[in-house]
């Protein structure tokens, strides 16, 4: 990206803020009140954070025209006490009704997850979102399907001596594997429980810190789900098969190029949660 960066001397007022904030150490300031110049801005990363701190809008930078930037109205701001409220009442609510999720309020928790950072602001991180009825059963027909590969795989008698030395763990979700099956036979969908919509969140391939990036991404995408009261939870048997879907039959269906790094099952709450519960005290060190 070419970049053009500059100082308007006419307005600036030499506040710093600019220089306090580049992770780039673009911006020189020589002492207080200084003048403030720029250097290597071959190096900008183009996050914004000197367009967003500049107080008067002196920082002129080609990647982000007045258009747009915005004030930000802090006494709109949620309390921190409602942060936490909203944080504390989240869950992973797998009670769905049939109505779908409204496409404006799907829109808003794809715009959440996209406002989440990104390692050295590459913003890679790209949505999928499902709503078609038979996508959907294909994506929990072909998770079973993986699953069953799996469970043939383990219960080979060649195989599984060997394979519960090396993977004791997997043994563990055998009778687990075993009930998604037949529970689907039986017409009981275990997998997306109903969900009308899924959100797939992904990197390209080679993107070093991609699953960090789309599971911040996810982070935002749920707390603006419970916000706007659509229930979610975080898709683990698909992600899981994902990992094992060698044939790529998850990015044929769903048209992705890259690695899908989360998901996000969503749909309208049968009923809200009238409580939240306190989790265990949470394990953290002071030094």
């Amino acid at each position: 990206m070419d970049i053009t960066l500059n100082i308007d001397e006419t307005t600036c007022i030499r506040c710093g803020h600019c220089a306090a904030v580049c992770p780039s150490q673009i911006f020189t300031q020589a002492g207080p009140r200084e003048a403030v110049g720029t250097r290597n801005i071959q190096t900008c990363i183009a996050c914004g954070h000197c367009v967003a701190a500049c107080p008067t809008a002196s920082v002129i930078h080609s990647a982000f025209p007045e258009t747009t930037v915005h004030s930000v109205d802090r006494n709109a701001m949620p309390a921190p006490e409602q942060v936490m409220l909203l944080i504390k009442a989240r869950r992973s609510n797998r009670a769905f009704a049939r109505e779908p999720v409204p496409r404006e309020k799907l829109e808003q928790i794809v715009e959440a997850a996209h406002r989440a950072p990104t390692a050295s602001n590459m913003q890679q991180v790209s949505f999928t979102v499902v709503t078609d009825p038979e996508k959907l059963r294909q994506i929990t027909l072909i998770t079973l399907d993986i699953f069953g590969g799996v469970l043939r795989k383990l219960e080979n008698p060649l195989l599984k001596p060997l394979l519960r030395r090396m993977l004791p763990g997997v043994y563990h979700y055998l009778p687990v594997f075993r009930r998604l099956i037949d529970e689907q036979a039986k017409g009981n969908d275990l997998i997306l429980r109903g969900a009308t919509a899924v959100l797939f969140i992904h990197t390209p391939s080679a993107s070093r810190f991609g699953h960090a990036d789309a599971n911040l991404a996810y982070e935002n995408g749920s707390l603006m789900a419970e916000s706007l009261g659509i229930s979610q939870f975080y898709t683990g048997f698909i992600c899981s098969a994902i990992e094992q879907d060698h044939r790529n039959r998850f990015k044929e269906l769903l048209g992705i190029e890259g690695k899908i790094q989360a998901g996000m099952a969503l749909g309208i709450p049968a009923f809200r949660f009238p409580n939240y519960i306190d989790k265990k005290p949470a394990e953290a060190t002071w030094l």
